[in-house]
């Protein structure tokens, strides 16, 4: 069976190859991401592959069925972009990697924390230009300062116990309190009272309709003055506008985000000989204060190594007609 690899890139290559081995897999590695437009590419396929911010949209789903592909399978953990219920329609089968490696989003998390907090990107360029002086590199201890974790899945849980390592005061909102949650001493409080109380707001949930825009305009004049906000979940969390404002009026006094709500267009590509049209994110690129990276929180050998295996494992369970642990739909 042949395997049609949207999205493709080169560093995903080698660990593919390697999970292939002594299978009956062949991989065809597409460079385009999955669309109606791209769906052709998987002519000759009997199953799609795609990543985070490919386009399963009803009119792709539609064009790959007609090429008779019967499952569709992530090499992600979030499914917002696959039209579920059209996929159900069309009798296409969709697994996921529901858990690659939460170690490598939760130590992105800190990372970003640390960066924005003690200016390490900043003073990196400085003393490469031999200034050495302080100026505007003031940071402030992590000890005793209180977090706020929103969704308290494996990756929040994992980001908690590294923060209860620092000494954090440790709040949390999710739909389900964990007991593994409380253990590690986070104490469950409403939304409301986690955005006053905490002074940084970290976003570990998933993307749904209820969570889209959940940092706005309403719930930043909710937080405290300078807060620091955390994005290494889905893009579509916060509300860009909104943080430009809230930026703008230092109620955010720091931003750090590895997803963005368009990075479609943007994340995974060279870009930098083209003129960018996003207008928001090219605004919020331009705050001293804002600290962006592209999508590379999941990326460490470990994680690319289980999304391999897992996704491979996928497919053979589903050629072998054996129970889908990993099935969405």
């Amino acid at each position: 069976m042949t395997i049609a690899f949207f999205s493709a890139q080169t560093y995903e290559k080698p660990f593919f190859d390697l999970s292939t081995q002594n299978t009956n897999l062949k991989i065809k590695y597409i460079k385009a991401g999955l669309s109606v437009e791209t769906a052709i590419l998987a002519q000759d396929c009997e199953i799609a592959c795609i990543f985070v911010n490919d386009h399963a949209d009803a009119a792709a789903l539609k064009a790959l069925r007609e090429l008779d592909i019967k499952l569709l399978a992530l090499r992600c953990a979030g499914y917002n972009q696959v039209d579920l219920p059209k996929a159900k329609e069309l009798g296409i089968t969709v697994v996921r990697v529901p858990a690659y490696s939460p170690y490598a989003v939760a130590e992105h998390t800190i990372a970003l924390m640390l960066t924005l907090n003690r200016h390490t990107h900043k003073a990196y360029n400085r003393v490469r230009e031999s200034n050495f002086a302080l100026d505007g590199l003031l940071g402030f201890d992590m000890h005793g300062k209180t977090v706020g974790l929103i969704g308290l899945g494996k990756i929040g849980i994992i980001t908690a116990q590294i923060l209860a390592g620092f000494g954090c005061k440790l709040l949390g909102y999710d739909m389900l309190e964990s007991e593994e949650a409380k253990a590690v001493g986070v104490t469950f409080v409403p939304l409301d009272d986690l955005l006053a109380q905490a002074d940084i707001v970290t976003l570990h949930c998933p993307l749904t309709p209820q969570t889209k825009h959940l940092i706005n305009a309403q719930s930043i004049k909710l937080v405290k003055p300078g807060v620091m906000i955390i994005n290494t979940s889905r893009g579509a969390l916060i509300d860009g506008a909104a943080a430009i404002e809230g930026l703008k009026n230092k109620q955010i006094g720091y931003l750090g985000m590895d997803v963005y709500e368009e990075e479609g267009d943007l994340f995974f590509r060279d870009l930098s000989e083209q003129v960018i049209q996003d207008d928001v994110f090219m605004r919020l690129s331009t705050f001293p204060n804002v600290l962006i990276t592209g999508h590379q929180a999941f990326f460490t050998s470990n994680a690319l190594t289980n999304i391999a295996q897992t996704t491979i494992q996928n497919v053979q369970d589903w050629q072998a007609c054996y129970p889908l642990t990993n099935q969405v739909l």
